[in-house]
């Protein structure tokens, strides 16, 4: 699972971002070709940030299709399918782009308890 990986850079953006706060959910936008699975993703940051201030933070995870530019009939749609065709023309002769990006979107910060 390649999430453990991209989950280090994550949780490494989101401590920084917190700065010792405790945090309780994570907003991250990925490309489709990154090929994540929501609950793949979450238990790889869990494991990640295990023994940190987002340790019990939810993952919700947003993804982002790729452009597909046909170079039969000059049609440019998206699709959440990364060996994308041409949903205009049915043309496997396309361009595909974008779709690649790890963004850190949010993160909400625990509420701490009134005594």
């Amino acid at each position: 699972m390649h999430e453990f990986g991209l989950c280090e850079g994550v949780v490494d953006a989101v401590l920084r971002r917190a700065d010792g706060r405790p945090v309780s959910a994570v907003v991250v936008r990925a490309g489709v070709r990154q090929r994540l699975q929501p609950e793949s993703m979450q238990l790889a940051f869990s494991t990640v940030a295990a023994g940190t201030p987002a340790a019990d933070a939810t993952v919700s995870l947003e993804t982002v299709p790729v452009e597909v530019q046909c170079r039969t009939c000059g049609g440019h749609t998206t699709s959440l399918d990364p060996l994308a065709t041409c949903t205009v023309c049915g043309s496997g002769d396309v361009d595909v782009t974008g779709g690649d990006e790890l963004t850190l979107v949010s993160l909400t910060l625990r509420q701490s308890a009134r005594t």
